[in-house]
Order: structure tokens, then C-alpha cells, then sequence
């Protein structure tokens, strides 16, 4: 048993929104992120993508989206627990974290050329 109140399952609905609201409020990279994540599903539906790609592709751009959250999750508790002072192990965190993010952005480019490239090549 916690010795918190239990949520309930709508008040969980809540918090994740308020959690993801709060996100695109303060980070812009992941506003970019997702800009760029409605404008390659837009192209997706023109290219009339299979379900296959579009799973794919709804896959690499969710994990770019939980990346970039997680990331900023980690900063807010680092810059939390040691009051934004400067210490090298939380840089070698947050770097480390921003590098994670990094990696799954140029895995989704790599998949979305794989993808969109062999529709293009079809028009060719």
C-alpha cells in the first residue's frame, strides 16, 4: 500500500496531459519535433503509406517525442536536486541524456528516408 491517495483513472489522463503540456511549453525542440512529426504523417496519408510503414513510422516518431520527455524529465530533476548549480556529473547526465535523443532523431531520419525514398523512387 502507498501512502498516497490513489489517482483514479481520470485523474491519471489528467496529470499526463498537464505532463505534456507542460513539456511543449517549455522545450522548443520538441515543438520542433513535433511540427516535424504532423507534417511526415501528413506526407505519410499523401503517399498513402501501407499500414505497415505507417506503424514504422508512427513507431521511430514516438520514440523520438518519449526521448525528447524523458530528457527533459532528467533535466528537471538534476537542476531540481542539486538547485542548477553546476556540477560535472549532472552535465555528464544531461549530455549523456540529449545524446539518447539525438540517437533516436537520426534513427527516425534514417527510417523516414528508408521509407518516404522508396515511395519517391516509385514515382521515378
Amino acid at each position: 500500500m502507498t501512502k498516497f491517495k490513489s489517482q483514479g483513472f481520470n485523474n491519471t489522463f489528467k496529470n499526463a496531459r498537464k505532463g505534456f503540456r507542460l513539456v511543449l511549453k517549455s522545450e522548443v525542440n520538441l515543438r520542433i519535433h513535433t511540427a516535424i512529426a504532423v507534417l511526415v504523417v501528413f506526407l505519410a496519408l499523401l503517399l498513402k503509406f501501407s499500414a505497415l510503414e505507417f506503424c514504422i513510422l508512427l513507431f521511430v516518431i514516438g520514440l523520438v517525442i518519449v526521448a525528447e520527455m524523458l530528457n527533459t524529465a532528467i533535466e528537471f530533476t538534476l537542476d531540481s536536486i542539486y538547485h542548477n548549480r553546476y556540477s560535472r556529473m549532472v552535465g555528464m547526465a544531461k549530455d549523456i541524456s540529449a545524446g539518447a535523443v539525438m540517437f533516436a532523431t537520426i534513427i527516425s531520419v534514417l527510417v523516414g528516408l528508408i521509407l518516404f525514398g522508396s515511395k519517391v523512387l516509385l514515382f521515378l
